[in-house]
């Protein structure tokens, strides 16, 4: 690459490292925490704001890795472009029969603006749907697969690689928060399931994950 290509791709890292942390600071218990104690009338939108305010920031980071692509670096070709394809649509097709698993006005913060929740912690209740039964963080898979089945160039792999490297960090710190919320439920979890990658030798049978749910269900209502 020329030294001009290569401040490029230096520029993107940066932008997808600021964005990376800034999206992690505003989504940490303690920043809820601070918000709550200084502005508790601004919690029922924290959520759904955090949502909007991340999406609007990604722009510029999808828009300058768009308009300095840097050289390609291969493309997928014959049989392998149809696995790659396959994947991607396969990946693609777990996502969309996974949103019914999750309790997406939770997710993007619409209930907690609707019914004016103070409370700093989710409200989602610890629930495994078929595909938490394999990995613990089902989206994050479904990403992974997306990104490295499409054709590299230097942009794309450099921001591949940093997702990637996110998704590594994100779902660690997104787990504390769920150690904090369900305790010795998750503990377990986490011992029996992969984070990111599908394992065939580490996965909970219908009737295990039964179990995990029914205890944390039990736990909740200890807590009422």
């Amino acid at each position: 690459m020329t030294q001009l290509a290569w401040r490029e791709m230096a520029l993107l890292l940066a932008l997808w490292l600021a964005y990376f942390a800034f999206h992690s600071a505003l989504a940490s218990l303690a920043a809820k925490r601070r918000v709550a104690a200084a502005y508790p009338g601004a919690m029922p939108y924290y959520r759904l704001g955090f949502n909007i305010v991340a999406a609007i920031l990604l722009l510029p980071v999808l828009w300058f890795s768009y308009r300095h692509p840097g050289p390609m670096l291969w493309r997928w070709q014959g049989l392998g472009a149809w696995f790659a394809d396959g994947l991607a649509l396969a990946a693609l097709f777990g996502f969309w029969r996974s949103l019914k698993a999750y309790d997406m006005d939770e997710f993007l913060g619409l209930r907690q603006w609707k019914t004016h929740t103070r409370r700093v912690e989710d409200q989602e209740h610890f629930h495994l749907s078929p595909f938490h039964r394999f990995v613990r963080h089902p989206w994050y898979f479904f990403g992974l697969t997306l990104i490295w089945t499409r054709d590299m160039n230097a942009a794309q792999l450099l921001s591949s690689a940093a997702i990637s490297l996110y998704f590594l960090v994100g779902s660690r710190l997104e787990e504390k928060k769920l150690l904090v919320y369900h305790g010795e439920v998750y503990r377990r979890y986490m011992a029996q399931v992969p984070g990111l990658i599908p394992l065939p030798w580490k996965w909970l049978r219908a009737g295990e994950a039964q179990a995990l749910s029914q205890m944390a269900r039990e736990n909740e209502k200890a807590q009422t």
